[in-house]
């Protein structure tokens, strides 16, 4: 749609290309206006139709949000659930600082946790709650299980400032391949509004995963709760 460059590029992909690099640099903020249909179409001398297809592309992919009557504005940044990743990873993609607080670090003996990772039900495990956030805003709230027996080095202080991916895989020579996920929606008690700076009773993405090794081991159990305003969960059907 639209005449294409030199380089045989679309009109409208000219358009998204030069809206994200303003994102990305830092010159366009989430909440910020985006130029409108018609003053797009003036800048880079397109037709209306094809700055429309432009905005309507990006706001697909998350990075504006249009509100009727009022404008185009950059959207909160969000996480799409498609690959198993750090959450450090995530953000860096989105050019986002990542920080995770600590909440909790500690060892705990809970039957029904370690029959999660396979493992007997006297087995201590490792337990470590996070904040997670993104740019200075918090996204999650997630807490990962481990067998203490198997990661008996680790700490707390390591988490604090890298990735738990990253330390088993560097530290302890585990490589993550898969998870296997339970999804559903619930709502914010007080502590979890408190935490991720949303009303009492808001809805709240919480996912259960096991995550498993490349030799096919359960190594780690998260359960994590996510804020809705901030995460998409991606899914491929095929027919």
């Amino acid at each position: 749609m639209g005449k294409n460059n030199g380089n045989g590029i679309p009109a409208y992909r000219r358009i998204q290309s030069a809206i994200l690099k303003r994102v990305e640099s830092g010159s366009l903020k989430p909440g910020d206006p985006v130029d409108s249909e018609r003053e797009l179409a003036r800048i880079h001398r397109v037709s209306l139709m094809t700055a429309r297809h432009a905005l309507a592309a990006l706001e697909q992919e998350g990075v504006v949000e249009r509100r009727q009557g009022v404008g185009t504005f950059v959207a909160p940044p969000r996480i799409h659930f498609n690959k198993l990743v750090s959450f450090s990873n995530q953000m860096a993609v989105r050019n986002l600082s990542a920080c995770s607080k600590i909440l909790c670090f500690s060892s705990i003996k809970e039957p029904e946790l370690a029959a999660r990772l396979s493992l007997e039900p006297a087995r201590p495990l490792l337990k470590l709650e996070r904040l997670r956030e993104g740019g200075g805003e918090p996204f999650a709230i997630e807490t990962c299980y481990l067998s203490a027996e198997d990661f008996p080095d680790l700490h707390s202080a390591a988490l604090q400032r890298g990735s738990l991916f990253s330390a088993l895989e560097n530290d302890y020579g585990v490589e993550l391949s898969h998870a296997d996920e339970e999804v559903d929606a619930t709502v914010a008690d007080p502590r979890t509004a408190r935490l991720l700076a949303i009303a009492r009773g808001q809805p709240v993405l919480r996912i259960r995963q096991v995550i498993y090794s490349k030799t096919g081991k359960a190594t780690v159990y998260v359960l994590g709760l996510y804020r809705s305003d901030r995460h998409t969960l991606l899914i491929r059907r095929y027919r």
